[in-house]
């Protein structure tokens, strides 16, 4: 098995779990923030994808999905547009609210899709490259990788805390 194996299986994990919080929720299900200030299962999922989409294109040297897409556009969302959700205050979780659970799940299937071919033809060699001199040491590419798809499983975990309180 090579690397990009791995982690096409670890990014796949990904899709499955936000496939199952996100599937059956109605509109308002989506926006539940626990406790009325937590995280909604919208906002978990939106900010966990936006972190894949930015993170992954930026590493790859291609259009983030939600801009070249136009998933910016479909969301409408009072928010900057390369805004992915980092630091964000209450208030501003509470500004992402979603249609329906399709449009959140079209947005992260676009972005996987996008992941998927990034990785399918990455060499091993790769992943020793710096992509983040901002941080020391370096980030290279696997570290990257591995830090989006952590970043991502924590995220769908805390959607599916939220889901099973609904």
């Amino acid at each position: 098995m090579h690397s990009h194996d791995v982690l096409i299986e670890g990014y796949g994990r990904i899709r499955e779990e936000v496939h199952a919080v996100v599937e059956g929720l109605s509109p308002d299900d989506l926006q539940v923030r626990p406790g009325g200030t937590g995280n909604s299962v919208a906002w978990l999922v939106w900010h966990l994808t936006r972190v894949q989409d930015d993170h992954v294109a930026d590493a790859a040297g291609i259009d983030q999905v939600w801009l070249a897409q136009g998933w910016s556009d479909r969301f409408a969302l009072r928010l900057p547009a390369k805004d992915t959700g980092y630091g964000h205050t209450s208030q501003q979780v509470g500004q992402v609210k979603v249609e329906s659970g399709e449009l959140l799940l079209g947005y992260y299937d676009a972005v996987h899709e996008q992941t998927l071919g990034f990785l399918a033809d990455l060499k091993d060699a790769a992943l020793d490259k710096v992509v983040d001199e901002g941080w020391d040491p370096p980030v290279t590419l696997g570290v990257r990788l591995i830090s989006v798809l952590a970043d991502d499983l924590q995220h769908v975990g805390q959607a599916a805390y939220v889901r099973g309180l609904l």
